[in-house]
């Protein structure tokens, strides 16, 4: 008769690292997000936690492509700033150090001439 060993159980693993939005961003970006949506502007939106980098998206609709993606890239601190907000085609509208600061672009949008 063969005796098979048990198998070991597995140890805790190493914590995954992640990038995430702090609680003083959040409340930046969604009083920004309050605002556009009781202007009509936007609907939804989803959040990206990822081992690099945090995304906010803002959508119009549900089922389409961001309209806006407000992103924070902790490596680029020290270079160009770590937030920046991208447009809907890739293209990089405001990149900086503040997140009040990057997020006026967006503010802009909202003021429009009657």
């Amino acid at each position: 008769m063969t005796v098979i060993p048990p198998t070991p159980f597995p140890g805790p693993r190493a914590p995954v690292e992640q990038v995430a939005f702090q609680r003083a961003e959040l409340g930046v970006i969604l009083g920004l997000y309050g605002r556009m949506v009781a202007a009509g502007e936007w609907r939804d939106y989803g959040i990206s936690c990822l081992r690099d980098h945090a995304v906010f998206s803002v959508f119009r609709r549900t089922a389409e492509t961001p309209l806006y993606r407000i992103e924070k890239h902790p490596k680029l601190r020290n270079r160009q700033g770590m937030y920046a907000v991208i447009g809907m085609d890739g293209q990089i509208l405001k990149r900086g150090h503040d997140l009040k600061t990057v997020l006026r672009v967006l503010e802009r949008k909202l003021i429009r001439p009657v």
